[in-house]
């Protein structure tokens, strides 16, 4: 297929053949076909490692293939026979190589020895660890303030790689934290822990067995977490309704065909998912949500009227939520007329939604960033809680809330400690343990991080793991960002661009990937721990040889840098590194829920940590799960564009060959494009208002109205079913018009799924 015809036809379902054909062509690809596919026979298995892609959970009895095409793509991108020596860099330039696209350089391979910037030069060369961390820590300890530094936290890394970064951070006197949860969940825990007093969901896998609907908003599981496609599907097939709400037709959420089923592999058959399928307006989902309240309060009133039982669950609700009557007051004040308009779904529409909710016993709501990158996000997600406490959804087999968190351990990462908003009870606790006092000021946040650096108050720059400049909106500020810090370090396992905008010093650290053994000093295979999104909390000890023997663990480094920078007179980080049990044992004494925690992880499957919502105990100032009473938004974005000819409301997605950051490759089989990311989807009666056809070619102007330029030039058009007046397409490319400030209200979570741009036609068709 050339690249002139990059849009071809979709894949009829997810899965199937189609995914069989991905995962020989990634194995092959690696260079190392036959050892990756033994690895895979231990990914999410109770003597292997955890998948270093999403953060879904794993059954309580589980098969011998627990792993999913991108779980594929993720181990084989580890696990690649590439390597990235000193030698390529002296082949090759910094200047040079920030040119290049992500998925080229990442594609290079594995990072093999540690490097600092050689400005002369303009190229990395090879330092010694000992060297590497000596200067880091000079720099850090010459900085007239500790809050002039920012420690950044990917999802990738460990519990005892984030608990010790937390440590070595605050024994150093700051919280400045901005992790990826402030990108894509912070909305949910927010919004949740306001609502139920606990900041994560209530579910357990299990509880997909048990359920009678499910609620999908915001969310494609095909693409970014296509385990749980697998959840689903049984779910459907013992006839649990399954209520979609996305803006975008998505493949995954309308037929799968699950690779383990051998007669759907040899007829060709597939199973429906989605039993309903609405595409609110991007934005819209709160109106939604407020729609089927409202129906379901008229339909209680309904039956009480005629002596029927009530569809309301009172005793739920007196016995365990506060503002339940005003509740009811603002959504009797919230008129159709607004519902309709900002949601765009017909009334017919929420009422069959709002039938499925009532005639199911047992719901779960699940979502994930198209609810929480959104300006009121924090509102949609208490909202969501709001019709689930209605009828006792909430603490009971088969219901429950289900935020699906994105990177393998981005949850597990704000357990243990990395949170700028630094919780009284973990300073407390810390305080306890090491008898020294900790930073109890506020720390930065991604988006205040930014700010900081861009404005000389942070002049460092750390991070564990992830690609800062590449996940981070307004892509051109970060880059002025870089360049002002003293010093930048990044601990990675492959190139990125993050690594590509040096500050006055830097450094890049290659650490052990999710799949390679991880030696202490005795040469002994060591284990770490990650969190999922049930709050499972398994082991993890990696089974292939180490991409380098330069190579060094998370921990190793961070301890490494914490010897430089704090000393061993209080803690001995040597220690710690060579023994991780020792890690653990302090994360027993500090961290609430983690007793006999070196015990239990080495349990199969691991252990649940407990939540206490999912007890119906809440920890809420008012000991009860606390109703949001709030109006509708003013004006959602979606309604401010069709307010002036020629908007749009642009949302980023991933492609189905990505994950976060990272390019597996330049096909999208699910959307039908093939061989380039460049695209912009958008409903065909758009197009023909613009004059345009498929495959024209556009410039994408940001709108936000703050006198900074913002456009993504050279975009194709792609017909797709989505709503009229909204578009999408793929980030990191189209970061560029993310503005910085434009953020959640109450998270702080850059709105990704909500940014106002009109679209410029080029070529032929702007000349006529």
């Amino acid at each position: 297929m050339g690249k002139m015809d990059f849009i071809g036809k979709p894949s009829s379902a997810a899965g199937g053949w189609g995914a069989l054909k991905s995962v020989g062509k990634r194995l092959l690809e690696s260079g190392a076909p036959l050892s990756n596919a033994k690895a895979l026979l231990k990914t999410n298995q109770p003597d292997g490692f955890d998948c270093p892609g999403c953060a879904w959970g794993d059954p309580e009895h589980g098969s011998s293939f627990e792993f999913c095409e991108n779980g594929v793509k993720a181990v084989s991108w580890e696990a690649t026979e590439a390597r990235v020596a000193p030698e390529f860099f002296a082949a090759n330039k910094v200047s040079a190589l920030s040119q290049w696209s992500d998925y080229e350089l990442e594609k290079q391979g594995r990072l093999t020895n540690p490097l600092r910037y050689d400005r002369s030069s303009d190229r990395y060369v090879r330092v010694s660890w000992d060297d590497a961390f000596r200067e880091i820590g000079t720099i850090l300890r010459g900085l007239d303030s500790p809050d002039r530094a920012e420690f950044y936290t990917s999802g990738r890394a460990s519990n005892e790689a984030a608990f010790l970064y937390q440590l070595m951070v605050r024994l150093y006197g700051t919280n400045n934290f901005p992790d990826c949860s402030n990108m894509c969940h912070e909305a949910s825990g927010v919004g949740l822990k306001a609502s139920i007093g606990v900041g994560k969901g209530t579910v357990l896998l299990e509880d997909f067995e048990k359920t009678d609907a499910i609620f999908v908003i915001g969310q494609n599981p095909g693409t970014n977490h296509p385990r749980m496609l697998g959840d689903l599907r049984r779910a459907a097939i013992r006839g649990a309704r399954i209520a979609v709400f996305n803006p975008i037709k998505e493949k995954g959420l309308q037929r799968f065909s699950d690779p383990q089923d051998k007669l759907e592999m040899i007829t060709g058959g597939n199973t429906k998912i989605a039993t309903n399928y609405y595409q609110p307006r991007q934005g819209g989902d709160m109106a939604a949500i407020r729609g089927i309240s409202k129906v379901v309060f008229s339909a209680d009133e309904a039956a009480r009227a005629a002596g029927q039982p009530a569809i309301i669950d009172y005793d739920f609700l007196t016995d365990h939520a506060v503002e339940f009557e005003a509740y009811r007051a603002a959504v009797d004040a919230t008129n159709w007329e607004t519902i309709l308009d900002q949601s765009g779904l017909t009334r017919e529409a929420i009422e069959e939604a709002a039938s499925i909710y009532m005639n199911a016993s047992s719901v779960i709501a699940t979502w994930a960033m198209g609810v929480t990158q959104h300006k009121h996000s924090v509102a949609i997600v208490r909202e969501i809680t709001n019709l689930m406490l209605l009828r006792g959804n909430v603490g009971r087999p088969g219901a429950g809330l289900c935020p699906v968190r994105g990177h393998s351990n981005v949850q597990g990462d704000r357990t243990v400690g990395i949170d700028e908003k630094a919780p009284p009870a973990l300073l407390d606790a810390l305080e306890k343990e090491f008898g020294v006092m900790m930073p109890r000021n506020r720390g930065h946040n991604t988006v205040e991080a930014i700010s900081a650096m861009l404005d000389g108050k942070a002049q460092s720059f750390i991070a564990l793991g992830g690609n800062f400049l590449r996940a981070t909106p307004d892509s051109p500020l970060i880059i002025e960002a870089f360049k002002k810090q003293k010093l930048t370090v990044n601990i990675a396992t492959k190139l990125n661009h993050s690594h590509l905008v040096p500050g006055e010093t830097s450094f890049i650290l290659p650490c052990l990937g999710r799949t390679e053994i991880d030696r202490n000093s005795a040469g002994l295979p060591q284990i770490v721990t990650v969190e999922d999104s049930m709050s499972m909390v398994h082991g993890s000890g990696g089974i292939n040889e180490p991409a380098s023997p330069e190579l060094r663990s998370e921990v190793a480094i961070i301890a490494g840098i914490a010897e430089a920078t704090l000393g061993s007179d209080l803690v001995n980080w040597n220690a710690l590194a060579d023994d991780y049990d020792l890690i653990r044992d302090m994360i027993e004494r500090v961290i609430p829920g983690f007793h006999e925690f070196n015990e239990r992880v080495r349990v199969p499957r691991g252990f649940h940590l407990r939540n206490a919502a999912a007890e119906r105990e809440w920890h809420t100032p008012e000991k009860k799960a606390v109703f949001f009473t709030g109006p509708l938004p003013e004006m959602t974005e979606h309604q401010a564009a069709l307010s002036k000819e020629g908007l749009f409301v642009l949302q980023t997605f991933r492609s189905h060959d990505q994950y976060n950051t990272t390019i597996y490759g330049l096909d999208d089989r699910y959307r039908g494009v093939y061989g380039e990311r460049q695209v912009i989807f958008m409903n065909p009666k758009d197009m023909e208002t613009l004059g345009a056809h498929a495959k024209q070619r556009v410039d994408v102007i940001g709108e936000y109205g703050d006198g900074v330029e913002r456009i993504a030039k050279d975009f194709r058009l792609v017909p797709y079913d989505i709503p009229q007046g909204s578009v999408c397409g793929y980030y990191p490319e189209l970061n560029v018009l993310v503005p910085l400030h434009s953020y959640g209200e109450g998270s702080f979570t850059p709105t990704s799924k909500s940014v106002l741009v009109s679209v410029r036609l080029r070529g032929e068709a702007a000349a006529a």
